[in-house]
């Protein structure tokens, strides 16, 4: 039995995605997350074959969370599901190990055929986009950023990460539930793996990857 995991912070989202996946694929064991951290918990304890993965859930910067899911899991296939449709953006996902990529603005019939055809071992891409994806040439960048990040392990990008959204090492301490040395010695891990000498210098590797999220664009415009 196929086992999908659904990785977005919108619960009406994650409602309708996994509905449209039960009617995709029969005998389906669907779970869900709502944060990067619930997602790497998950892939931790539990076999996942393949996920729809949010580029813009809490802890998630952008393509950081691909990079590093994938180097934990590389053989999970992940789909990602973004209100993103830049080419540029598509066809970084897909260098980056991305099995497809699915606009928010897909129908039910878009869904269920890159769920089948992920599951047949094939890549995803919607039709409509797949001539301008293809005439992107490569961000030679990413590859470095992405081996870099890889080096991680889950515990490390966590820290990471938190470290990014701007807490101290003794408040990144009390949301883990670990001792303020343990936070130390993951920074000091961390910056030795990244090949940087502080935070600022870790955190930049960690932006250069994230993406801007045309959802937010949009509130942020009609909040102004």
């Amino acid at each position: 039995m196929p086992s999908l995991l659904i990785a977005d912070d919108h619960p009406l989202f994650r409602a309708a995605l996994h509905r449209a996946a039960e009617e995709a694929v029969a005998d389906l064991q669907i779970s869900e997350a709502d944060s990067l951290h619930s997602v790497l918990e998950a892939i931790e304890s539990q076999q996942i074959d393949l996920m729809l993965l949010d580029l813009h859930m809490p802890g998630n910067h952008g393509l950081a969370g691909l990079a590093t899911i994938r180097a934990l899991q590389p053989g999970l296939a992940i789909i990602i599901v973004s209100a993103n449709e830049e080419p540029h953006v598509i066809r970084r996902a897909i260098d980056l190990g991305a099995a497809g990529y699915l606009p928010k603005s897909s129908g039910l019939t878009d869904l269920q055929s890159a769920l089948l055809s992920v599951l047949d071992g094939e890549r995803w891409i919607p039709v409509l986009l797949r001539e301008p994806v293809a005439r992107v040439a490569p961000f030679s960048k990413d590859a470095d950023l992405a081996a870099r990040l890889s080096s991680l392990s889950a515990h490390q990008y966590r820290v990471l990460s938190l470290v990014a959204e701007g807490l101290l090492n003794k408040q990144i301490a009390d949301r883990l539930g670990v001792q303020l040395r343990t936070v130390k010695a993951h920074m000091t891990r961390i910056m030795g793996r990244l090949g940087v000498r502080n935070r600022a210098q870790a955190i930049r590797v960690l932006h250069e990857m994230g993406l801007t999220d045309p959802a937010r664009q949009i509130e942020a415009a009609q909040d102004a």
